[in-house]
């Protein structure tokens, strides 16, 4: 899937006169009896190495000489229904592609395997801010340290247990850990604490059973408590893969350093932690560039380690305090950013896709259908906020929320939209993580398990939380989705245990 190829696909897809060599990190190409470039060395622990500029450079060059290219883009696409994924280079010149009826043939490909892979099961999560003190200079965040008319928050262990009752009493199971990068005010032990905290609490029928973390690129050791404290996915935005770009919106401060920044999934890794999340934040450099860019890590990351990114996030610029997304001229729009994620799914067929409330309903409603299977509902992107809401004086968000509906009303329409909400946690408690979850994805025995532990899931929540009219149209869904389940066996016990659930039975999973 990943390089180095062998000839034949260089000849195919490089159009290569002649290959001299190929080598084990990386590759020389030949034409014309002369070097033309050095491929990236993906298996290289060197962030400039496995993220090379000149060889993202010579892509999108590739890309926009080939974009017309119907023979070369079938070829791409024959291999693209294979379901194993997409090179960087590949996926480029499907997204640069402007003949119309081979971007429907994308769009229709993207749909197909983002169900093959996750059916219409939709993950739920929320974020949880525990503090908004930063020491960097980002210039795209309104935490940035010179930021002096922002509310600077970071809430004790007691504020903790609220929020997260708060979150419970709403129907999550799965948060996503988010501050700010300060040494002094948010610690890697009061990160730990609040781990162990949200753990701890069991509120009715609720608890949180996932918690994902995305803090600042820290050490290895430090990834190794994260790992002990029982974390699921670490997640990282690389914001940009352009240095340059990078080194400038981020002027001051630890984040500055652009290779111990790229460099983070592979020390987490390193830790133990084998389901990592990364992203970019899409406006801040051209889209092409940051498209080739993330797929060039994942491939790193699975050459490099042997499983690719759990997750990829596709966030772009958004307003927020003092920060004007207009200042940025590198925005996309609706249809750009939709090609996007269709392209993403089909390169990465086994990586789940996650889109937050940044986006509205209108643009989430139409990228679940090209690759996302994890979105966030009710979210507050402020320090706290759950309880009750903040006033606007004491703003502390980290950006302006465009999807504003309550859970139950994200639950509700997801389900009128043929969607199956799942709050399951079940993998990272069974220990399906990594290669383990991307086996099983891989060999289609998906179905037998995050199928019915996502009714089951789906069934608690209705049953504790929903509205009466949510939880109507969830047990309409769920008898009909029942039978979706391909194991006969499998497909009895979940029904005994939807009747268990109904009785007050909590937390049954595959």
């Amino acid at each position: 899937m990943f390089p180095p190829f062998n000839i034949q696909e260089l000849v195919v897809y490089y159009n290569l006169k002649t290959v001299s060599c190929i080598l084990k990190d990386f590759t020389i190409f030949i034409s014309t009896g002369r070097i033309v470039y050095v491929m990236y060395q993906v298996t290289s622990t060197k962030a400039e190495e496995f993220i090379s500029h000149e060889e993202i450079l010579d892509t999108l060059q590739y890309a926009d000489k080939n974009k017309d290219n119907v023979e070369l883009i079938n070829q791409i696409l024959d291999k693209a229904r294979l379901r194993k994924g997409l090179t960087h280079r590949e996926a480029l010149v499907l997204l640069d592609c402007n003949i119309p009826e081979k971007n429907e043939e994308i769009f229709q490909l993207a749909e197909q395997i983002k169900k093959d892979f996750y059916g219409n099961r939709i993950v739920m999560f929320a974020p949880l801010y525990l503090s908004n003190y930063c020491v960097n200079g980002c210039l795209y965040c309104p935490y940035h340290l010179k930021n002096k008319h922002i509310t600077r928050k970071k809430l004790s262990q007691e504020e903790i247990k609220k929020e997260v009752i708060a979150l419970q009493d709403m129907g999550h199971k799965r948060l996503a850990l988010e501050t700010g990068e300060d040494p002094v005010n948010n610690p890697i032990e009061y990160v730990l604490e609040s781990i162990k905290t949200i753990y701890s609490i069991k509120h009715k029928n609720g608890a949180i059973r996932r918690v994902n973390v995305n803090i600042a690129a820290t050490t290895v050791e430090n990834y190794r408590k994260l790992k002990e404290a029982g974390i699921g996915t670490y997640i990282l935005f690389q914001e940009t893969y352009h240095k340059e770009s990078y080194e400038r919106l981020h002027p001051t401060g630890p984040k500055h350093d652009y290779a111990y920044h790229t460099e983070a999934m592979d020390r987490a890794m390193e830790a133990g932690i084998d389901d990592v999340g990364i992203g970019v934040l899409f406006g801040l450099e051209l889209y092409r560039y940051e498209f080739a860019g993330l797929l060039m890590h994942a491939e790193h990351l699975e050459a490099l380690h042997g499983v690719g990114p759990h997750t990829i996030s596709v966030p772009r610029v958004r307003r927020a305090d003092d920060i004007d997304p207009d200042t940025f001229d590198n925005g996309i729009d609706d249809d750009t950013f939709a090609k996007i994620v269709a392209c993403i799914r089909i390169s990465v067929p086994y990586t789940g896709m996650i889109i937050s409330t940044r986006e509205s309903q209108k643009c989430r409603e139409r990228l679940l259908h090209l690759g996302v299977s994890q979105i966030s509902g009710g979210s507050r992107t402020s320090v706290g906020g759950y309880v009750e809401p903040e006033p606007e004086d004491d703003n502390s968000a980290q950006f302006d929320v465009s999807d504003t509906r309550t859970l139950d009303e994200v639950v509700h329409w997801l389900m009128e939209s043929g969607y199956i909400p799942s709050f399951c946690t079940a993998c990272y408690r069974e220990g399906r993580t990594g290669d383990r979850f991307m086996s099983l994805c891989k060999s289609g025995q998906i179905q037998n398990c995050c199928h019915p532990n996502a009714l089951m899931t789906l069934q608690e929540y209705l049953e504790d939380y929903a509205s009466d009219s949510t939880k109507q149209t969830g047990e309409q869904l769920i008898l009909k989705e029942i039978e979706n389940i391909p194991s006969d066996k499998i497909r009895e016990i979940v029904k005994q245990n939807l009747e268990q659930i109904k009785k007050g039975t909590r937390d049954f999973r595959f």
